[in-house]
């Protein structure tokens, strides 16, 4: 087979091919600290599940305002700059942690700022971001591009965990986020060397306030963004009740070593990759809409695999990486067409603010799932939680009853829907 052959589309695109790049290295350093960090506030600091709770909250509180910084993005012209600016920013806030940990500073207090600090820079680049991408692929290739970068993301999953876990285990957890410090780094150089057409914005008369109330009518009446905010949504809040616990209930429930439970999240996240190379193919299958619906009810429930899971350490292993398997499969078949077909139907000079608004909605429930999770398991205990979360977030498949997303198959005949007019 000719290597040409294998590398077509986007694979060819130059452009994007840069920004893969970054979003690879930047991705891969990400899983290394989503495991680094929770396991600083287990192993070294000696958390509870109430405080486990509080660190994953930290890190998404931020989004509770994503609609101001979203609204205040959508004015600003130089939105490259803006992703920039937050790559070199998350380098320099990972980097206090190991300097504290080799001083001898280090405390919880410490790791949420850094949490919060590190989860606000995201909140800039991820709003700045929805604009900067469809200007960096053509409407054809949204589909395909989401594609790509979801399978980035699910191979940095399989890999990223499996370093971490050897990094933390070997060199310590504080040690093991230069990794992804050094990550965002090489993402601020690739990012830097991209030219794409900015946006110009609409509403220089507007205020900071009601550019942000524009974001939020226009999620709130547009039909397909208003079910699929109101379905990912609770989805995210019961999946954080659980998710907030697997580390802790890996390490001190089912007693898996760090490298047990880094290999298992690798093994287990293979399922991603699968789910991000297929969910184009597979909603051709069945449609856009059909398969958001089902993989909203099945993530869920993988979370009941791991609250079953029991038997020798070599089988709680192989159920807690199958779970994991399962559960991020079906996140790449519901992100995938859900971003392809919120790309489609969202007009250019909203993206950032609208963004900011769902992701408000959308990750701002997760520091509240996290608290709660972190409280329950606290209260009935980590395994009883996983299944409140499994079968809480299988119900948020109600919300797409009766929208247009059940029935949507294709993406490609979607337009976007212009704001409605105010009297």
């Amino acid at each position: 087979m000719k290597v040409s052959a294998v590398f077509t589309g986007l694979w060819q695109d130059r452009r994007f091919l840069t920004f893969w790049s970054a979003q690879t290295v930047s991705e891969l350093g990400d899983r290394i600290s989503e495991l680094a960090l929770p396991l600083i506030a287990v192993t070294v600091l000696n958390a509870t599940p109430e405080q486990v709770g509080l660190l994953t909250a930290a890190v998404w509180l931020p989004n509770l305002v994503s609609l101001m910084i979203g609204s205040w993005v959508d004015q600003r012209p130089d939105k490259r700059r803006l992703m920039i600016f937050a790559d070199l920013a998350r380098l320099v806030i990972l980097l206090t942690l190991p300097t504290a940990y080799w001083s001898g500073l280090m405390s919880l207090g410490q790791l949420y700022v850094v949490a919060f600090l590190a989860g606000t820079a995201q909140v800039v680049f991820n709003t700045a971001y929805s604009s900067f991408f469809v200007r960096l692929v053509t409407r054809e290739q949204f589909l395909e591009a989401n594609s790509k970068l979801s399978s980035t993301r699910s191979l940095s999953s399989m890999i990223g965990p499996a370093i971490g876990g050897a990094l933390v285990q070997f060199v310590s957890a504080p040690v093991a986020v230069i990794a992804d410090a050094l990550s965002f780094l090489f993402s601020a150089v690739q990012v830097s060397r991209l030219q794409v057409t900015e946006i110009v914005p609409d509403a220089a008369g507007e205020s900071l306030f009601q550019r942000a109330g524009g974001g939020m009518r226009y999620l709130l009446e547009h039909p397909y963004l208003r079910a699929s905010l109101l379905c990912a949504t609770t989805l995210n809040f019961f999946t954080f009740i659980g998710s907030t616990l697997l580390i802790l209930f890996a390490s001190r429930d089912l007693g898996l070593s760090p490298g047990t439970i880094g290999f298992a999240l690798g093994i287990g996240a293979s399922g991603g990759l699968l789910g991000a190379t297929q969910a184009a193919r597979i909603s051709g299958w069945i449609g856009v809409g059909p398969l958001i619906a089902i993989a909203s009810v099945v993530m869920p429930l993988a979370l009941a695999i791991v609250a079953f899971a029991d038997g020798p350490s070599w089988l709680r292993a192989a159920e807690f990486g199958g779970a994991e398997f399962v559960f991020a499969f079906c996140v790449m078949c519901f992100d995938v067409p859900l971003m392809s077909l919120q790309a489609s139907v969202i007009v250019d000079t909203m993206r950032s603010r609208v963004t900011g608004a769902f992701s408000t909605v959308n990750f701002g429930v997760r520091p509240l799932g996290a608290v709660l999770g972190g409280l329950l398991g606290g209260w009935i205990g980590p395994r009883d939680t996983l299944l409140v979360a499994a079968i809480g977030g299988a119900l948020s498949v109600l919300w797409l009853i009766g929208s247009p997303i059940l029935s949507t198959r294709r993406i490609e005949g979607l337009e976007p829907v212009p704001p409605r007019a105010r009297t």
